[in-house]
């Protein structure tokens, strides 16, 4: 079976190509106009916890303990 297939194709036989996708692991690529815009695969459950994944992401972390003033939002009250 094809890697890629079009919208209007997938509609029609969406069970089947959840069937293959399924059984052979492979992902489908369903375009719309000849651009990619979903991508059909097997779920993965993720191995890491949220907070693992964020873990070091943390670049700059300025004056933690200080007060956020009412100049520091973009909101107005």
């Amino acid at each position: 079976m094809q890697d890629t297939i079009s919208k209007t194709q997938f509609k029609a036989k969406a069970l089947e190509f959840f069937r293959v996708v399924e059984t052979t692991g492979k992902p489908v690529i369903v375009t719309d106009r000849g651009q990619p815009t979903l991508e059909i695969r097997p779920y993965q459950p993720a191995e890491r916890s949220p907070l693992e994944a964020l873990r070091g992401s943390v670049l700059q972390f300025n004056e933690p303990t200080e007060p956020v003033g009412v100049e520091d939002w973009d909101a107005v009250l």
